[in-house]
């Protein structure tokens, strides 16, 4: 794309698609980067082929894996996210936030409303419906019960010190531990890697694939392995993440259908739902991007805000009103306790739950990143930063309010304990069960899940087709199908191969790998803006 207005391109003789195979089959064309489509594609075909044919084995293998990451790295995941958290809030103040995506005189592409709901679509839709109402309940359950030690070690879930038999101050605790998981620091994540892909592919005309991000570090060595090694673990790190989440959206959209109409649970359920939301997510694949993925977005948009509202004005809207500036304050309060590496006694937490969430926000990163870069052309490195960081992290703050809170008003309250009683899929429907209209309300919340899986399967599928076909923005649709169904395939692997367990595992190994990535890619990121004109 030529970019509009003043910018400094990078100088390299390599073409966008130069190592690509373009081939035909059939009525169907393809356009693919052979070795990292091959290499990728084959480990990930023999990654579901082990898990379909050793089950027993495997299930067991995958919750070990997880374990082992999360509790002997959670100082490298915690340390990696607050540095992503600094860089962004220094890029805000920094004259570097003058630099425009695209050029001096580039405008942007998509309105702030079609922006905003993409943005927030693909960023974390599927995560909030599944953990909106669980997570801060869970938290205030554990940080209410106090700490409890065996041999010396802490044996109890709650963060930090705890808040034994102090339902207000456990109430704070719990909000700002998970206000500390869906706000700054996953958001973070996402904006240093998107702003590297928008900068080096608007600005410095490189192709729109991560191994451009690295140019300022390795030159044209980021054409060879050291390239194809960066694009393989971004399509890997993504479709696993994706598959986390789709799966994750599967069980929750089985237990409210099982909820609401009797529909069995289990997996047979899961992966016909995995099935019918992927043809779904093909049909918005060949509509495009503009009507399919953005279409999408502003429907759910406009559903989850309808959702918000509701609940403000049919829970304990005082409260939540309230509660949205006090949590607030008790976040930051707590946030430096909370992000601290090192040194931490709730072991637990800080392992299961936040190294857990950073782990897989990262390896959301490449799918979330590169659909965040391809729709902000136009945008300065301030406006970006500030929206894709500080907004979407206050909408997490009141819709984590306004949900989670109105759980805790009615166990503490109303007595009300169905949604503590409620397994961890259905508490979103329990909690509604207590509001009027909940019919209603749970039959939008599973369209939510439903759309919300559709997006991210769509937008996925083009990211990962991106990143194979050598950064071409235009690949073939055929690649685009293979990829979405792929996803599927993958996300009905790891129900059959230990279900949740798996699910998680996955995200986190995949994670580990591309922190490292990530980190290497914020010194790319400051050497590329310093060297461009500002706007």
């Amino acid at each position: 794309m030529v970019p509009d207005g003043k910018v400094n391109p990078i100088d390299t003789d390599y073409q966008v698609g130069q190592d690509n195979i373009a081939l035909s089959i059939g009525p169907f064309g393809l356009d693919i980067h052979n070795r990292v489509f091959l290499v990728s594609g084959l480990a990930i075909i023999l990654f579901v082929a082990a898990t379909l044919i050793f089950q027993n084995q495997v299930a067991p293998l995958f919750g070990d894996v997880r374990s082992w990451l999360t509790s002997n790295l959670d100082w490298f995941f915690l340390s990696a996210g607050n540095i992503f958290v600094l860089l962004c809030l220094f890029l805000i103040v920094s004259p570097l936030g003058k630099v425009r995506l695209g050029g001096t005189e580039a405008i942007p592409d998509y309105s702030y409303l079609g922006w905003f709901s993409m943005l927030f679509a693909a960023g974390m839709g599927i995560g909030l419906m599944f953990y909106g109402v669980s997570e801060p309940l869970s938290h205030y359950a554990s940080s209410l019960g106090g700490t409890a030690s065996e041999g010396g070690v802490r044996t109890d879930w709650a963060p930090l010190g705890a808040a034994a038999g102090d339902p207000e101050a456990a109430r704070g605790l719990a909000m700002a531990a998970t206000i500390y998981h869906w706000g700054l620091h996953p958001w973070a994540i996402y904006a240093v890697l998107a702003l590297g892909l928008a900068l080096f592919s608007f600005n410095k005309g490189l192709p729109l694939t991560i191994r451009s991000v690295f140019y300022p570090l390795f030159g044209e060595a980021v054409w060879g392995w050291v390239g194809h090694v960066i694009d393989i673990l971004a399509v890997v790190a993504t479709l696993f993440g994706l598959a986390t989440s789709l799966g994750l959206g599967a069980s929750q959209a089985a237990a409210g259908l099982n909820y609401l109409f009797g529909i069995p649970t289990g997996e047979i359920t899961e992966i016909v739902l995995v099935v019918l939301i992927t043809l779904l997510a093909l049909t918005s694949v060949l509509a495009g991007l503009d009507a399919g993925v953005k279409r999408l977005s502003e429907i759910n948009m406009g559903l989850a805000i309808l959702l918000l509202l509701f609940v403000i004005v049919a829970g304990p809207t005082l409260a939540i009103l309230g509660g949205f500036f006090s949590n607030i304050g008790s976040y930051l309060e707590n946030l430096p306790a909370l992000s601290m590496p090192f040194g931490r006694e709730d072991a637990n937490f800080s392992q299961g739950w936040t190294a857990f969430y950073w782990a897989w926000w990262i390896s959301w990163s490449p799918f979330v990143g590169m659909f965040i870069a391809r729709v902000s052309r136009g945008r300065s490195v301030r406006e970006f930063i500030v929206c894709v960081l500080l907004i979407p992290s206050t909408a997490c703050v009141l819709w984590m309010t306004a949900f989670g809170g109105t759980a805790i008003s009615q166990l503490v309250n109303d007595g009300y304990t169905a949604v503590t009683e409620a397994a961890l899929p259905l508490q979103l429907f329990a909690m509604l069960d207590a509001l009027p209209l909940s019919s209603i309300t749970s039959f939008i919340g599973i369209i939510l899940v439903v759309v919300f899986f559709v997006t991210s399967s769509d937008s996925g599928s083009l990211v990962i087709d991106t990143i194979s076909a050598g950064g071409k923005v235009d690949a073939p649709k055929p690649q685009r199908v293979f990829w979405c169904t792929f996803e599927g395939l993958v996300a009905i692997a790891l129900i059959l191969g230990g279900g949740l367990v798996a699910l998680q595992a996955m995200a986190v190994s995949t994670g580990f790998p591309f922190t490292i990535v990530l980190l290497v890619a914020c010194i790319s990121v400051v050497k590329g803006l310093a060297s461009e004109p500002k706007s």
